[in-house]
């Protein structure tokens, strides 16, 4: 039995976690919690053993030296606090860390000990792959789940994947077995330009949970940087014609797949969270997913996964995605 101690009586709390690794592409889903962990001045309360879960050759700890004392940092998975004010408060158990090496089951049983310690009422996953879309448009997210009256009443995807899974997917297992109400959400990342970061990937995740947990996100700079980091991947693209020539199939395929979205509950959902900025005033203005910056530091464009020097050649229509979203 886990006990905990400094921790107040939360109120409707919702678990949200993100771990780096296999599950992370461009490393949005961590720098979203991150992003929450920071703007809403996140207090840790736990972090698990790092001897039981990670191994120190693949997860090396690192030095650091401070006040002259030399120090190390494990690599670990913290649990932090957030409060959430406004007319509806709404608290937040914040999980970041690495993808553990070892023993995904006692990681996630300790995860589910915490959430039930803490009275979680939906467990929420972050995560990000790399996929076949286009930089200049919003970035595709899917919300799963594999609770079939969770998925009607949230508007989400009853999951069917089938293959290889991240530990996103074994905690989300695991929360229904344990009968926690538990939801992924994945943004697709552009495999050719999959460097991180990624704030456009981040602001469109976080976009997606602040509409499926009804809180208001305060954004900071993170639209800024998202319209930076279109703008130098536009400007590098500009530069390879073959480059370009695929962003543009990628963008005609995009825009002919979604066109019927685009005049329904896309725009439905965009005008409401206008609406719930507006009314709620204060800093952290409102950027929809499609624009994107990059910080200091300009993107550039990597080969894919396959190892091939150039972007791939648009696939053949109705041929399928060389990644898709899971669970």
């Amino acid at each position: 039995m886990i006990e905990l101690e400094g921790v107040p009586e939360l109120v409707d709390p919702v678990m949200v976690a993100a771990f780096e690794g296999w599950n992370d592409a461009g490393d949005a889903a961590s720098t979203a919690v991150a992003h929450l962990d920071r703007e809403w001045k996140g207090e840790v309360f736990a972090a698990l053993d790092a001897e039981d879960y990670y191994d120190f050759q693949v997860n090396r700890p690192t030095v650091f030296i401070e006040d002259g004392v030399r120090k190390v940092t494990w690599p670990t998975t913290r649990l932090s606090v957030v409060r959430v004010g406004g007319e509806k408060p709404r608290d937040l158990v914040l999980v970041r860390g690495i993808e553990p090496s070892m023993r995904w089951r006692s990681f996630c049983n300790e995860l589910l000990g915490f959430a039930h310690e803490l009275g979680v009422e939906m467990v929420v996953v972050l995560g990000a792959l790399l996929g076949d879309t286009p930089h200049t448009r919003p970035v595709p997210i899917s919300g799963t789940t594999s609770d079939a009256d969770l998925a009607r009443r949230m508007d989400l995807e009853e999951t069917k994947y089938e293959g290889p899974t991240g530990i996103v997917g074994i905690l989300q297992e695991a929360c229904t077995h344990a009968g926690v109400p538990a939801v992924s959400l994945w943004a697709a990342v552009p495999h050719y330009v999959s460097q991180p970061p990624n704030p456009k990937a981040t602001l469109a995740l976080l976009n997606r949970l602040e509409d499926l947990i009804g809180v208001r996100v305060p954004l900071g700079e993170l639209p800024e940087d998202a319209r930076a980091w279109q703008v130098g991947v536009d400007q590098l693209a500009a530069e390879d014609t073959e480059v370009a020539e695929y962003v543009q199939s990628l963008e005609e395929a995009r825009d002919t797949a979604e066109l019927p979205e685009a005049s329904g509950e896309a725009i439905a959902r965009e005008f409401e969270r206008y609406l719930r900025r507006r009314d709620g005033g204060g800093p952290g203005g409102h950027a929809t997913a499609d624009g994107g910056e990059g910080p200091a530091g300009t993107p550039f464009l990597r080969d894919n996964p396959s190892g091939r020097a150039r972007p791939p050649k648009p696939p053949k229509a109705g041929g399928e995605d060389e990644e898709s979203s899971e669970d």
